[in-house]
């Protein structure tokens, strides 16, 4: 799971069906998770005399918050769609017939802006998660000055003044 973790691209999930133990797992590891109306979430390992071996336990607090992954956890509850969504497990619920065009649709979204500018603010949060405040802010400062030295930043600009599309080029 630690490879999904390091990689540098934002990684989307989209998620149908039933998403337990391993599944959850990985989903934690993705940047951007979107769930079919028909997704149903859970972690049975407690249910079954063990505990997530593939990074539930540190991702899932991180992605929902302390007290919802201890309960679901503790409990090996399973919840739907829309309570996953409620408790920042899943971005977007969509039906299952329009998950794969919204999966698609957030890539371009996503794919429209500075390659390099989604790379550093990818950077800044997951590593800044790690830091005190002072010290992410002090690492947001860094990254943020190497991409406004980028020419994608000055093409962002240069596109907005002059009211046209941004042409980046990842430099």
């Amino acid at each position: 799971m630690g490879l999904f973790l390091s990689l540098k691209q934002p990684w989307i999930a989209a998620i149908q069906g039933y998403c337990l133990g391993s599944g959850v797992e990985m989903a934690c590891c993705c940047d951007i998770r979107i769930a079919s109306e028909d997704a149903v979430f859970g972690l049975p390992e407690m249910a079954l005399g063990m505990i997530p071996a593939a990074g539930g336990t540190q991702t899932l607090p991180r992605t929902i918050g302390r007290g919802k992954a201890l309960e679901l956890l503790l409990t090996s509850d399973r919840i739907d769609a829309n309570e996953a969504y409620r408790v920042g497990l899943v971005n977007l619920v969509v039906p299952r017939d329009e998950l794969y065009p919204a999966a698609e649709a957030m890539a371009e979204r996503i794919m429209s802006c500075a390659p390099i500018a989604v790379r550093y603010a990818k950077e800044a949060i997951n590593r800044g998660l790690d830091l005190s405040l002072e010290e992410g802010l002090a690492l947001e400062s860094k990254l943020a000055a190497l991409v406004a030295m980028t020419e994608d930043a000055s093409e962002g600009i240069k596109a907005l003044v002059d009211k046209r599309p941004q042409r980046f080029k990842n430099k």
